[in-house]
């Protein structure tokens, strides 16, 4: 059960850094952002949200479908439990944050 907790931590810590690190190349496109609307934006916008599910999606449900192939349906599902837990945590402590950060400034 421990290495499943792990393994579960382990993926919601690379979802979470993997949504940060596509979250800050968004806000450093800004300064390139073109006056005028172009095509290219919602092209590339949609391109990248597709990615990013493919990429969170394996992060999240990958392990877990393998190892319910294999037989494992017990510790899929709680790998899969356990790590949308911890990805809510995570998810919960950020708008603590951004609570906390507003009424403070």
């Amino acid at each position: 059960m421990d290495k499943i907790i792990r393994r579960a931590f382990i993926d919601s810590v690379g979802t979470a850094v993997y949504i940060i690190i596509v979250v800050s190349f968004i806000f450093s496109l800004r300064v390139l952002a073109p006056k005028e609307d172009i095509i290219i934006i919602p092209i590339a916008m949609l391109l990248l949200f597709v990615c990013s599910a493919a990429i969170t999606g394996f992060l999240v449900f990958g392990k877990p479908v393998m190892l319910y192939i294999d037989g494992k349906k017990k510790e899929a599902i709680s790998l899969l439990s356990y790590t949308l837990g911890i990805l809510a945590l995570i998810t919960l402590i950020s708008f603590i944050f951004l609570i906390a950060y507003n009424n403070l400034f």
